[in-house]
């Protein structure tokens, strides 16, 4: 049979695995391959399945989201046994990943035991002895009963609830050496694929390290956030005080009329955090409020609130988008594919924007500018602003935490904050909801609904937003005086209603359906919720629609 990968046609014996077919193309490529992309049938293929026919196809590595995404699963099993064989499976009760820091896993154990240096140490030895011994990662498909049945015995409760909510009869599990578990999405073939990993003691629990982004034959440098722990792992012991700790829980709830008391519950949570944040500002003489984080974390809707919160304290704030300070189509920059780069600090007019917040700062009259997106030019439309003695600004955009953004004005009268969408739900206590999605799922429905972008639109500019957060917003985070997380516990059961129609109207043939199809195999998990229960101010109004506030 004859296989085509970039223009390179080789022949192999038919019913060969892709494991032996990649290494016949090894030679092209830097890295391991991970995954196979059946450009004819846009599918994805682990690598332990056999072909028996010509097929023209893409390899994907580490460099690649997908292969990552697999990678980092894999390795996960692969701790997961090496845990509970070292530490003693009568002596485990649980072992949950909380949440990622960096891209790397943040672990917390519990049971009959003490998490120390040296139990990582051999449990990251015998790691190193599975990946050594190559052993086959095995998938079996089996009724949703027998699965339910089979992970309570090992009592692995939370993924045996989960399967109560499926819709479909069957349920694929993993196999290592005796060692079962359930992963949403695609697997290694054997141990010897994950070739770099580490564990490092943190906190109350343990970082599971994989290799850099960048480079895979790299590990990844930890450098942890105190601040953006501190908020994650509060979002996440809330949920956990709460009852809803994964899909299941929130499921149930669901199930129990519970839904809008979480919403509430949620919604009070929030408004009290930014509330404290009022506070602290109303206590010091700060004029500028510079507001940032990454797309479709909710930046314009906090703002809003936290103007309302101010207001309270008697202070009269004035919200300046930095997207009003694009500069025009003439001195745009573009980005390394040629089109217009946004996320760049050179396409905000740092200049002009210094210059009209001191003069606002004395005291003269300036008129503002908006930006129209229609035309690529600035406008100016009579908002004209003089500062009175109790007024403050509120400024948002993604580089707000950047110095080099406000470099002229002055730092005391400066207060940063950084807000992001840290999901705290879990689909399961070895599968992660990442951040990431919850925001795509965000942009998705709110382009659809204000832009009119279809669905593949958004997820085709996903990863060139992505590249601009990594350069211009996540390295300036820790220069913020306070982190708020703008995730809603029970969002993705209102989402879903919105995007899960957008996500079917990607046709099969379209670039973009293999991430579509990810995205609503995901979201299959999730009862859906009304959004009529949704407060006006939520954040989540901003991207399903219906704000009693300024959102645009």
């Amino acid at each position: 049979m004859k296989i085509k990968c970039n223009d390179i046609t080789r022949e192999f014996e038919r019913g060969l695995s892709w494991k032996e077919i990649s290494r016949g193309f090894s030679d092209i490529f830097e890295d391991d391959i991970l995954l196979v992309h059946d450009l004819s049938g846009n599918r994805l293929i682990e690598l332990f399945r056999s072909c028996k026919s010509d097929k023209n196809v893409r390899f994907l590595t580490y460099r690649d989201s997908d292969g990552r995404m697999t990678y980092a699963r894999s390795a996960l099993f692969m701790m997961l046994k090496a845990f509970y064989e070292t530490a003693g499976f009568d002596k485990v009760d649980r072992i949950a990943v909380e949440f990622t820091i960096g891209g790397n896993f943040y672990i917390v154990p519990r049971g009959d035991f003490e998490l120390s240096c040296e139990l990582l140490d051999r449990v990251e030895e015998r790691m190193r002895e599975l990946r050594d011994e190559a052993i086959p990662i095995r998938k079996s498909s089996i009724s949703v009963e027998k699965a339910m049945k089979r992970f309570r015995k090992h009592r692995m409760y939370d993924k045996s609830e989960l399967f109560r909510f499926r819709r479909v009869s069957r349920v694929n599990v993993y196999d290592l050496e005796g060692f079962e578990d359930y992963f949403y999405g695609a697997m290694l073939p054997d141990t010897s694929y994950v070739k770099l990993f580490s564990l490092k003691l943190y906190k109350e629990g343990f970082m599971l390290i994989l290799p850099s982004s960048e480079d895979p034959r790299q590990l990844s440098v930890f450098e942890p956030s105190d601040k953006l722990f501190k908020v994650q792992s509060e979002s996440f012991k809330w949920a956990q005080k709460v009852g809803i700790e994964n899909i299941a829980d929130l499921n149930e709830a669901i199930c129990r009329g519970k839904a809008s008391e979480l919403i509430l519950m949620q919604e009070a949570f929030f408004e009290k955090k930014v509330g404290e944040v009022a506070q602290r500002i109303s206590k010091k003489d700060k004029k500028l409020i510079l507001i940032s984080g990454p797309s479709s974390s909710g930046k314009t809707t906090t703002a809003n609130r936290l103007a309302i919160q101010l207001r309270a304290y008697g202070l009269k704030p004035h919200i300046i988008s930095v997207d009003n300070y694009f500069k025009g189509i003439k001195e745009r920059p573009l980005d390394k594919d040629g089109k217009p780069d946004f996320e760049s600090l050179n396409a905000v007019d740092t200049e002009l924007f210094n210059s009209d917040m001191l003069r606002l700062l004395s005291g003269e009259r300036v008129e503002l500018p908006s930006y129209n997106f229609l035309t690529g030019e600035r406008e100016y439309k009579g908002n004209f602003i003089e500062m009175q003695e109790d007024d403050i600004f509120i400024i948002e955009g993604i580089h707000c935490l950047n110095e080099s953004f406000s470099e002229k004005l002055p730092k005391e009268l400066k207060y940063k904050i950084y807000i992001s969408a840290l999901t705290q739900l879990n689909i399961d206590e070895h599968n992660r909801i990442p951040t990431t999605d919850m925001r795509l799922l965000r942009r998705m429905v709110r382009d659809n609904r204000t832009r009119g972008y279809d669905a593949a639109s958004t997820i085709s500019r996903w990863p060139s937003v992505r590249r601009g957060e990594e350069e211009n917003i996540f390295p300036y985070q820790d220069q913020a005086d306070v982190i708020l997380n703008t995730s809603m516990i029970y969002e993705l059961a209102v989402i879903k209603a919105f995007a899960e129609p957008l996500l079917f109207g990607i046709p099969m043939d379209a670039p973009e359906y293999i991430e579509a199809k990810r995205l609503l195999k995901f979201l299959d998990y999730v009862l859906p919720l009304s959004p009529e229960t949704v407060p006006g101010t939520s954040i989540v109004r901003e991207f399903i629609g219906g704000s009693l506030l300024d959102v645009g």
